[in-house]
Order: C-alpha cells, then sequence, then structure tokens
C-alpha cells in the first residue's frame, strides 16, 4: 500500500473495491481471489451487491498482501502464520506502515535538499 494511499485510507468507513486495489497496487481480481481464501476479509454488500471494505478489512488485506507479496508465502502459509499470534502480525504490519511513512518523508526531505 502506497503511504499516500494510506493516509487516505484513514479518512473514510467504507473502500470500494477500485480504491483498495489501487491502494494495495493490484488487479481487483485478485483482491475478490484472497475474499474467498481467507475467511477473515468480509466486505459488506450494497444492494447492487458492490463490495465496501471495512478499515479492519483493509488491516486484514495488509496482512495478506506482506505475506504472499512481500514475504513470499504461500495462500496456505500465509493463513497458518495469520492463525498464529494474530494480534503480534497486525502489530508487525502496523509498524511496517509506520517504517514506510518515515521513509516517505525522509526521502521527501533528500529530494528537497
Amino acid at each position: 500500500m502506497s503511504d499516500q494511499d494510506a493516509s487516505k485510507s484513514t479518512n473514510k468507513l467504507y473502500y470500494t473495491i477500485g480504491e483498495v486495489s489501487k491502494m494495495f497496487e493490484v488487479n481487483p481480481s485478485l483482491i475478490r481471489f484472497w475474499e474467498k481464501e481467507f475467511s477473515v476479509i468480509k466486505p459488506k454488500k450494497n444492494k447492487k451487491g458492490n463490495r465496501l471494505f471495512t478499515k479492519k478489512d483493509l488491516d486484514q488485506l495488509t496482512l495478506i498482501h506482506h505475506l504472499v507479496k512481500e514475504k513470499g508465502y504461500t495462500l496456505e502459509g500465509a493463513r497458518k502464520k495469520m492463525r498464529e499470534k494474530k494480534d503480534e502480525k497486525l502489530d508487525e504490519v502496523e509498524m511496517l506502515k509506520s517504517l514506510k511513512k518515515v521513509k516517505a518523508f525522509l526521502e521527501s526531505l533528500k529530494d528537497e535538499l
């Protein structure tokens, strides 16, 4: 998830699948696939059937993205890892988000010099 998208994500209650896919820079089909594969992702659906993701869903997707795309876990490996010490994993993802924000800030500072 890009730092700019992460800062935008704190203002809304619900996010469309298009917004979520942009945040993670993946296709909407991958978000739908992860929804089927990971029971922790439970978007609400409006009358039209459009998915509406909550902050909790985004946190879970951040963890899944981190494990699968950044750490290289298989889907089964990611599911096992998520079952182990859930709070610890969410804390790790929050720390990574903070570090990415700091990195972006330092890089922008460097560019200004």
